[in-house]
């Protein structure tokens, strides 16, 4: 079964930095995607990036070029650099795993993950 623990939410005014990352156990097998998702106040759940084992990483619209995904392989970790953040990027962030191949253009449906972490907050302040 998988486990995913999120981290490193908090509060930071808009143009700021943060760094997510998510502790990863329990899968196996050598075809998976790890991906964030995103979840404002009041709305649905959103993909905001998404990494699989066949290297190939993809970006929600509204965060091309400003977010990184990254997988740390040796360390079983997930992270999303955040860079040049804005108040609506202000959500509780879900790290999610699907250990299964994903087509490209599922890979950010949430619909598709079967592991999810509890969220870590995101508020970015004006």
């Amino acid at each position: 079964q998988v486990q995913l623990v999120e981290s490193g939410g908090g509060s930071v005014q808009a143009g700021g930095s943060l760094t997510l990352s998510c502790a990863a156990s329990g899968y196996t097998g050598s075809r998976y995607c790890m991906a964030w998702f995103r979840q404002p106040p009041g709305k649905g759940r959103e993909g905001v990036a998404v990494i699989c084992s066949d290297g190939m990483t993809s970006y929600g619209d509204s965060v091309k070029g400003r977010f990184t995904i990254s997988k740390d392989n040796a360390k079983n970790t997930l992270a999303l650099q955040m860079n040049s953040l804005k108040p609506e990027d202000t959500a509780m962030y879900y790290c999610a795993a699907a250990v299964r191949w994903l087509d490209y253009y599922t890979r950010l449906n949430p619909a598709r993950y079967n592991a999810w972490g509890q969220g870590t907050q995101v508020t970015v302040s004006t």
